[in-house]
């Protein structure tokens, strides 16, 4: 196997977007105020272990808002920088199919009915979706791009149940199954150094996602947070950890990508939390651009590519 990616040792985000659209595309967050079956009781109040919506909130993203006036204020807040560019509505706090299919499509529709946004990207679980939700997303999604992303996290159920996720891996599986045979964009969200979990672990997760469907991936380092039970076990049972060294990070990243299957098109590889709200690994603020570049470099010094590992 070579690697066939223009001018980059992955397949990119930036370059499908490219191709999918044939010009620049920008994701406008909203938080559209749903919960989660993890928060709710429906199957724990205690939510994932490292769980802070906190984190990865918008200053336009506000569920006290409608989602039209989110949109519209992203759209105004990023307009000024491009001269050219469409929008994605990014459904993302939270578990943005938990709720009456009626309501979910009320609020789909709204947001494909704001100038300008092209389609819509949900992220959610993979135990809150159904065939008659799917359905509703692709028939009113026709002619627009439409994305679902699940919160898979890990392929071991053992550190499923440890961080308190509710689901196993074998319902991520049907879920994305299920989603790419209705013929959605499926993606998977997946991190690297969740307690318990060794390097090698890591591998087997690249190895068994590269087994699914999904066309777009995004995956980032364990992070953990004030506030929040990860904090808890961090303190007390540091040996649990993997070292996230930024250096570490980076080769674990490269070897990763090696075992990808080339046809995953990788979003992302970290995840930016407030710097005061960070425990560890303290990278610093590295943005995730940095760290892309950090890849790139290792990827060509190493003269390596994704998939170049890969077994069908």
């Amino acid at each position: 196997m070579t690697n066939t990616f223009k001018n980059m040792p992955w397949n990119d985000y930036s370059s499908y977007i490219k191709r999918t659209f044939g010009q620049r595309v920008q994701k406008i967050s909203v938080n559209a105020g749903f919960t989660c079956p993890n928060r709710d009781g429906k199957i724990s109040k205690g939510a994932c272990i490292y769980c802070t919506n906190k984190s990865f909130s918008p200053f336009y993203c506000n569920s006290g808002a409608s989602v039209r006036e989110q949109l519209e204020k992203g759209i105004a807040f990023f307009s000024p920088k491009y001269k050219t560019q469409k929008y994605l509505a990014y459904f993302q706090s939270f578990t943005n199919t938990y709720g009456d299919i009626d309501y979910l499509k009320k609020l789909y529709l709204e947001a494909l009915s704001v100038e300008g946004v092209e389609g819509f990207v949900i992220a959610t679980r993979p135990d809150c979706i159904d065939e008659d939700k799917l359905m509703i997303i692709k028939n009113i999604s026709k002619g627009k791009y439409i994305s679902i992303e699940y919160g898979a996290e890990s392929t071991i159920d053992k550190t499923l149940v440890f961080i308190n996720r509710g689901h196993s891996y074998q319902q991520t599986i049907d879920a994305v199954e299920l989603t790419a045979k209705i013929g959605i964009n499926t993606g998977l969200h997946m991190i690297l150094g969740l307690p318990g979990e060794n390097e090698e672990d890591f591998y087997h997760h690249a190895k068994e996602i590269s087994k699914l469907p999904i066309n777009t991936l995004k995956v980032h380092q364990m992070q953990v947070l004030k506030e929040t039970k990860l904090a808890q076990i961090y303190n007390e049972s540091t040996e649990l950890f993997f070292d996230l060294k930024l250096e570490n990070y980076i080769l674990v990243i490269v070897k990763f990508l090696e075992f990808l299957n080339p046809n995953i098109i990788v979003e992302r590889f970290t995840s930016e939390s407030p710097k005061d709200m960070i425990i560890y690994p303290d990278w610093k603020g590295k943005k995730n651009f940095e760290i892309s570049h950090m890849v790139m470099a290792k990827m060509k010094e190493l003269d390596t590519y994704q998939g170049k590992r890969f077994v069908k």
